[in-house]
């Protein structure tokens, strides 16, 4: 799963949208800070190499678990 960064404000949104969960849940789980998240979220800034690294990970194995399902992703 390729993150497109057009669009990665929405894409965090959506992800924690299915999944129920805070910005602080999802900070926690990629082993960033809740203002990091925020940022992303808000469209302030874009996540590193490494941080987007981690949420591609995250996503595609919360996808393997059928826990989220987002548009492109094929699993």
């Amino acid at each position: 799963m390729a993150i497109n960064e057009q669009n990665l404000p929405e894409l965090v949104k959506e992800v924690r949208r299915q999944l129920g969960i805070s910005q602080e849940d999802l900070a926690r789980a990629l082993g960033v800070s809740f203002a990091t998240v925020n940022r992303w979220e808000n469209g302030k800034s874009k996540p590193s190499k490494l941080a987007k690294a981690q949420l591609d990970s995250f996503c595609a194995k919360m996808i393997r678990q059928r826990k989220l399902l987002l548009a492109g992703s094929n699993r």
